[in-house]
């Protein structure tokens, strides 16, 4: 007997694991929102427990004032279900993460395009600088990835390995190595061999080390050395992870590089998704990437409505 077997399931899209990534946050969110609303006039008292969950899924003090209010105008005193609050949430986030929805945009008048990548220690920083390299290469652009991490040897070897995977030329030293004169020899590399971008890795490092905030600050100094005009593009990558905590790492970071956009990391599996409506309204900062797994297909640009939906479980 011939046993026949259907074709395998498509892989699921980007949406849908962001979707099933941030099954956490909307829960928490949804349920919250059902209890509140279920069979319950839109007054004063709803509105302010509608507050409190929004700050419980880490969208700040403020956000959830004011997407609270937003919810409420003009529908006091009407009875209404958690599915149209929902859609309402949707809309109001929407407004909040559109306008950060900013590709990053690479120069071609500005050659190599320096691209500085900064952040704590675990965000999935150099694995990140691999995934864009990738995305970059992808697109036809010959890449150049300079391992300033000199603080692990992990990072460096991890470096060359995304190197090979994407035909990146790699420049790296031995660990504990000057990462302000590797970034220097790489940029002067990269002239040489005519690449299109430099994608710098640096340390990761806490954001009240004022030591490592130092060599960073350097390391900036020594850029602008070789081109006044770069880092063309200042990037800090941020772990979902850690909730409001990223707020005071972009504050911390901004002091010293011009960031000009973040990558949020591991939205998979946290409960705390609502922080990057938090770092919309709060910063401004285009937010070009977000990530939902390890695979290099699993960072994607940000799409503001992708995410409203997916973090507040409209339909």
């Amino acid at each position: 007997m011939i046993k026949t077997f259907g074709q395998a399931p498509p892989p699921p899209t980007f949406f849908e694991k962001l979707k099933a990534g941030l099954s956490k946050s909307t829960g928490a969110l949804g349920e919250n929102i059902t209890g509140i609303f279920t069979r319950k006039k839109l007054d004063a008292g709803t509105i302010a427990e509608l507050e409190d969950a929004l700050i419980r899924a880490d969208m700040g003090a403020a956000q959830a004032a004011s997407l609270s209010a937003a919810v409420g105008a003009g529908r006091y005193d009407r009875e209404i279900s958690d599915s149209e609050i929902k859609a309402i949430l949707c809309a109001e986030i929407g407004k909040v993460l559109t306008p950060v929805q900013q590709p990053l945009d690479i120069d071609e008048a500005k050659k190599p395009f320096i691209i500085l990548v900064a952040g704590v220690n675990g965000t999935g920083k150099t694995t990140t600088i691999g995934k864009i390299a990738k995305r970059l290469s992808d697109q036809g652009l010959k890449i150049v990835l300079a391992a300033g991490d000199t603080f692990r040897a992990a990072a460096i070897e991890q470096l060359q390995i995304w190197g090979q995977r994407t035909g990146a030329e790699v420049v790296a030293r031995g660990a504990g190595a000057d990462a302000a004169g590797l970034a220097f020899d790489a940029i002067e590399h990269a002239r040489t061999v005519g690449a299109d971008v430099v994608l710098i890795d640096t340390a990761g490092r806490l954001q009240n080390k004022t030591g490592l905030m130092a060599e960073l600050e350097k390391i900036v100094r020594v850029i602008k050395k070789l081109d006044a005009s770069a880092p063309h593009a200042s990037l800090l990558v941020l772990d979902a992870t850690t909730g409001q905590n990223a707020i005071s790492q972009v504050e911390a970071f901004k002091a010293i590089v011009p960031l000009t956009g973040l990558v949020m990391t591991k939205l998979d599996g946290t409960a705390k998704g609502g922080i990057l409506v938090a770092l919309a309204a709060k910063f401004g900062l285009p937010i070009h990437f977000i990530g939902v797994g390890e695979a290099a297909e699993d960072l994607q640009p940000f799409v503001a409505a992708d995410f409203a939906r997916a973090l507040t479980g409209a339909s």
